[in-house]
């Protein structure tokens, strides 16, 4: 059974931070894609950040470059998110994504979020 199961999320003041932690089963985790995404309300889901499963090459939304760093762990079939400088307009549900193209076919699998609210 697959599953993704994101935690670390919560109330944080502004200029704080935050690490999402995304743990991962049922699947092969270091052939997968890690994303993160959000979603604000009344906002579409954007992504946020994406790491690769060969050699870990990251890319990130300009809105969050240089804040937010995403890594993971094959060994622990875990990858984080860590937020720093957060702002108001970065409060979101948070969802972790697991994705793999089998040729014409693409895995994808979503955790079911965390929330981040940013707030003095």
């Amino acid at each position: 059974q697959v599953q993704l199961v994101e935690s670390g999320g919560g109330l944080v003041q502004p200029g704080g931070s935050l690490r999402l932690s995304c743990a991962a089963s049922g699947f092969t985790f270091s052939s997968y894609v890690m994303r993160w995404h959000r979603q604000a309300p009344g906002k579409e889901r954007e992504l946020v950040a994406v790491i690769t499963n060969i050699g870990g090459s990251t890319n990130y939304a300009d809105s969050v470059k240089g804040r937010f760093t995403i890594s993971r762990d094959n060994a622990k079939n875990t990858t984080d998110l860590q937020m720093n400088s957060l702002k108001p307009e970065d409060t979101a549900k948070y969802y972790c994504n697991a994705q793999r193209v089998f040729g014409l076919r693409v895995a994808n699998y979503w955790g079911q979020g965390t929330q981040v609210t940013v707030s003095s």
